[in-house]
């Protein structure tokens, strides 16, 4: 496996690994290497210094045999980009309310105080009690190559 440093065409910076060189330029040119801020396919190769053993440690760990990678169809891109979109909208059009959400969240349910786009923190316990209030809450996506 290889890990390579890439970045897309505005500039974002991320990594990834692939099976070999060729496997990265395969994907790349099918369009499958993506950008996880941005989505865009225009990716490339960016400049690393190569890990180098050192004679005079011990050596690192071992690194795992295998990672879990997939290649995406344009649908899958489709859907991610569709929840990066819905998230982006629930944060920008919602009043973040932190770790007073679930509290702020039975006091519009109830009429307590005036009902509006809310975010904010809750556990999954928290989330369940909500909804078997029935108070209706939705988790905001997150697309986990947001994190590549």
């Amino acid at each position: 496996m290889i890990k390579y440093a890439l970045a897309c065409e505005q500039a974002h910076a991320f990594e990834s690994w692939f099976p070999s060189s060729d496997a990265f330029e395969t994907q790349r040119k099918r369009g499958f290497v993506t950008c996880p801020f941005c989505n865009s396919a225009k990716v490339e190769k960016q400049i690393m210094a190569p890990s180098v053993a050192r004679t005079d440690k011990a050596p690192a760990p071992a690194a795992p045999e295998t990672q879990p990678v997939a290649v995406l169809s344009e649908k899958e891109r489709d859907i991610r980009a569709a929840l990066r979109a819905l998230r982006d909208h629930v944060l920008k059009n919602s009043e973040n309310v932190g770790k007073g959400f679930v509290e702020e969240a039975r006091k519009m349910h109830y009429g307590e105080t005036e009902e509006r786009s809310i975010y904010g923190e809750a556990d999954l316990a928290e989330a369940r009690a909500l909804l078997e209030e029935g108070i209706d809450v939705l988790p905001i996506p997150v697309v986990p190559d947001d994190r590549n």
